[in-house]
């Protein structure tokens, strides 16, 4: 029986790709000579890695400690953009959130820089629907390792985590528990334990697998 619902953010809860392409590009344009914009479906291919290794493809030719700093600037720069310009929620979220949240505990777990998360919740005001969150930025491990972190911290014996890619697919098999697709998100998944095509859809997805 599930108990709880881990899931990602950008591509499954939201999608603030134009806010942040808007907003990475400032920093582009301003901290360095490259003659490159990123773009909001560029991004799409890019969210859900771990931050170093977007900075690699973002900021190839720089060093290693330039790319973090750069990326560094990025983060700063888009928690101010998306506190004026949040990104836009999938069709019937706060209505499906409202709802689980009173059967079962919710978590978000992401691939993001500390502060994304909380980024989200206060332009949402979806606090009261989340029993918690982590992301590396909070403790410099990947995915898996973060919903282990969860279900441990929290108690969770039966969670599932709702992703939209592939990475979200293997990081739920490596942490043992179930996984379902958004496929309406940003990537693709090879064997999900169920599909979604929007949020609401998870009402009849969990009531197959309980």
């Amino acid at each position: 029986m599930t108990d709880s619902i881990i899931f990602d953010l950008d591509g499954t809860l939201w999608d603030s790709t134009d806010s942040v392409a808007g907003a990475w590009n400032c920093v582009i344009a301003e901290e360095t000579d490259l003659n490159k914009r990123v773009t909001a479906d560029g991004l799409k291919k890019l969210f859900g890695k771990m931050m170093d290794d977007i900075a690699a493809d973002v900021f190839t030719g720089e060093t290693k400690s330039r790319q973090n700093e750069l990326m560094n600037l990025c983060c700063q720069e888009e928690k101010r953009v998306l506190l004026r310009h949040p990104g836009t929620l999938y069709n019937g979220l706060e209505d499906t959130l409202k709802i689980l949240s009173k059967n079962y505990r919710l978590f978000i777990v992401s691939n993001c820089p500390a502060g994304y998360i909380e980024t989200f919740l206060k332009v949402t005001d979806f606090s009261d629907y989340f029993a918690g969150h982590l992301c590396p930025g909070d403790t410099g491990k990947a995915k898996a390792a973060n919903i282990r972190a969860v279900m441990d911290s929290y108690g969770l014996s039966s969670p599932v985590y709702v992703g939209d890619t592939d990475g979200d697919e293997n990081a739920s098999r490596e942490a043992g528990i179930p996984f379902i697709y958004a496929s309406y998100g940003f990537g693709s998944a090879k064997d999900p334990d169920g599909i979604i095509n929007s949020p609401k859809d998870l009402f009849d997805v969990l009531e197959q697998k309980n």
